[in-house]
């Protein structure tokens, strides 16, 4: 693109900040202390009916797929178009800006197309159940456009967490088509590339005094369950040389996994969580006869996140062999990592530089819709600050005038490899 295009940040700011603190309202949240809201209830349907709306008003012709992913474009079926935006679904005791800020300045960017009379050819996406809270699964909407999901696990094992019907009532029930399913794929059909903006979820960018951030990648990782038995004893009359006691096998690999994951993130960025502990019977007075805790394991390089799952399966297997117990690790997920597109890194990078704006290459350690989406159309993301790195919580505070400065950058960017 042979020249910037600058905007008007602070009537962009003063439009996000506005439509944002509209989304944080009462018809828009079921919990009155957070933002809740998930596939299929009556305030996530009032969300999607405010984007619809303001779309509308744009020209934008906006349906939803036979699952509820919300499509806009002002452009024909068929046409080539560049994609953008995020999900508006929350975590249960979520934020204000997770997601939804990523779904307003793509709304936003639409806007400044039409104001400005660039005439982009352009499709804005706001997925279904990024986080999950509905259904226990994430990037649901987005994976099934992408076909990772099949037909039987949508029929009977994706559940509502509320009543646990499967996902395939409560899309009928909702007036969708799951039996359609297979056709969500071809809201991609017509992309030439992809940008989601989103919350950095960490403090890379408040730490570097950024206020946006050019993704490279998307961290993947492997998800597993480690379930460790013993015997269960009586805690005051067992001596504890006698004891096959299941929580010490879980206590010390957390510590282990703690020690992998630094140390591999001394070569290239890696971490380790136990989110998940359970203990069997978990009573006050007995000694554990079974433990169970969960895995969370990420990272930029596939073979060292590889690596230090194996090392603490290993060392699970091991510790509880040498006490007189028995380690059983079960994989639930394992997602590679995502790279984004060098060329759309190359745009943003250069639609950054020519705004005058300090930028921060980085990658994501969170996991968003773009992964399901750049494995078929070239992909980008930018991030903005968010307040000390918080995220999912009533707490997370990001700035419009940011997510402007962003809005600016996706923009040209969107422009630059639309010419080109």
């Amino acid at each position: 693109m042979s020249q910037h295009v600058s905007i008007d940040r602070t009537r962009s700011a003063e439009r996000i900040g506005r439509d944002i603190e509209t989304l944080a309202g009462p018809a828009y949240t079921s919990s009155e202390r957070a933002i809740c809201r998930y596939a299929y209830t009556d305030v996530y349907r009032n969300t999607l009916d405010y984007f619809r709306e303001r779309l509308g008003e744009l020209g934008f012709r906006v349906y939803e797929d036979p699952v509820g992913n919300l499509v806009a474009r002002n452009r024909p079926p068929g046409e080539p178009v560049f994609g953008l935006g995020s999900h508006c679904d929350s975590n249960r005791n979520g934020g204000k800006y997770d997601g939804t800020m990523g779904v307003v300045t793509a709304l936003e960017v639409c806007r400044l197309d039409a104001e400005l009379g660039l005439g982009l050819p352009l499709q804005l996406i706001s997925f279904l159940e990024e986080e999950g809270s509905g259904f226990g699964q994430m990037l649901l909407g987005s994976r099934i456009v992408a076909g990772r999901v099949t037909e039987r696990a949508l029929r009977q094992d994706v559940r509502a967490i509320d009543d646990g019907r499967s996902f395939w009532e409560h899309a009928e029930e909702a007036g969708y088509q799951p039996s359609r399913w297979p056709e969500c794929a071809a809201i991609l059909d017509d992309l030439t590339g992809w940008l989601e903006l989103h919350i950095e979820q960490g403090r890379v960018l408040q730490d570097a005094g950024h206020r946006v951030g050019v993704v490279s990648a998307i961290a993947g990782y492997v998800h597993a369950d480690v379930e460790v038995r013993g015997r269960a004893d009586h805690a005051g009359a067992t001596p504890m040389d006698l004891r096959l006691d299941a929580g010490t096998v879980a206590a010390a690999s957390l510590l282990e996994l703690q020690r992998l994951a630094r140390r591999a993130n001394e070569k290239v960025p890696t971490v380790g969580t136990v989110g998940e502990v359970s203990l069997d019977p978990g009573l006050i007075n007995v000694v554990p006869g079974g433990a169970r805790f969960s895995l969370d394991i990420r990272g930029v390089d596939d073979r060292v996140v590889g690596e230090v799952f194996h090392q603490l399966s290993g060392f699970a297997h091991e510790r509880a062999g040498r006490e007189g117990m028995t380690a059983t690790v079960t994989e639930r997920q394992t997602v590679p990592v995502t790279p984004m597109d060098a060329r759309i890194i190359s745009a943003l990078e250069g639609a950054a530089g020519r705004a005058g704006e300090p930028y921060t290459v980085l990658h994501s350690g969170a996991a968003h819709d773009t992964m399901s989406v750049a494995g078929r159309v070239p992909a980008g993301m930018v991030f903005v600050a968010c307040r000390d790195g918080v995220s999912h919580s009533p707490e997370e505070e990001a700035r419009p005038e940011d997510a402007a400065v962003g809005a600016e950058v996706m923009l040209n960017a969107i422009a630059a490899t639309t010419e080109s």
